[in-house]
């Protein structure tokens, strides 16, 4: 791939077996430079970290990144003026960005009897209002290089099959997936692509034990997708060979069968 002298902003980097970390990784061994986002108080709240462990050398050192080539917020991007905020330090930091890949998403386990306005409120500000404040602000600072700038969003498989049981989450994730012909239409004239990818099930850490034995059966290879294959296809899409690919929905589900039990 030929994404060395490229500048991302990559958000949902905290914990180590996050997506967002298998991309920062990635990037950052193609030799891009990484202004990354992580907000560690939502993993604690899922259960799947105690926070603070951003801010540690050992972090980065997994992430492969050094003070020329890594940085790292702390930004909570329910707060409306964070990514406003995030792109500033950026700047700040590296000067022009011309990568933006939005890994971060509030996950969601509320049915429709367990539906709240303050959930569906939250869900809203930090997987959609978020990430087009996001596309705004790297839209509104980018310079045309020669690379072409590059968005990547994230959905999920909601509009393959029912997600009955995470209906706020769904909901979200489904408008960014609708978003992605309409934000790509928005910025192809000013050289920039946004495409958006379904990475399927994949192995974070979240699942039950039983969840992740009857996925497993339905998937062909008899196992989750990993963090790293997601990277990968994201990094597909940032390669120069990709600059003709925009507006779409990449599913990269590795022939997820749905209804196997």
């Amino acid at each position: 791939m030929t994404l060395a002298g490229r500048t991302a902003v990559v958000t949902g980097v905290s914990r180590r077996r996050g997506i967002g970390f298998a991309i920062a990784r990635r990037l950052l061994a193609a030799g891009v430079r990484v202004c990354a986002q992580g907000w560690s108080p939502h993993d604690a709240e899922m259960g799947l970290g105690s926070g603070g462990e951003t801010a540690s050398p050992e972090f980065r050192a997994e992430l492969g990144g050094t003070e020329e080539t890594f940085s790292h917020s702390e930004l909570d991007l329910a707060e409306p003026e964070a990514p406003a905020e995030l792109l500033r330090r950026a700047a700040e930091r590296f000067g022009s960005v011309d990568t933006l890949v939005l890994a971060h998403a509030r996950s969601s386990d509320f049915d429709l009897d367990a539906l709240s306005a303050t959930e569906l409120d939250l869900c809203w500000a930090v997987n959609v209002r978020s990430s087009l404040l996001l596309v705004r602000e790297f839209a509104r600072r980018y310079r045309e290089d020669g690379n072409g700038g590059r968005v990547v969003l994230f959905t999920s498989g909601q509009h393959l099959a029912p997600m009955s049981g995470e209906i706020p989450y769904a909901a979200t994730k489904g408008a960014l997936h609708q978003l992605t012909p309409t934000l790509s239409d928005a910025l192809v004239e000013r050289g920039i692509t946004v495409n958006c990818v379904n990475p399927g099930p994949t192995d974070t850490g979240w699942a039950t034990e039983e969840l992740t034995s009857s996925v497993g059966r339905a998937l062909p290879r008899g196992r989750w997708n990993t963090p790293e294959e997601a990277a990968g296809a994201v990094e597909l899409l940032l390669d120069e060979r990709a600059a003709t690919v925009t507006g779409q929905v990449l599913d990269a589900e590795a022939g997820f069968r749905r209804w196997v039990r």
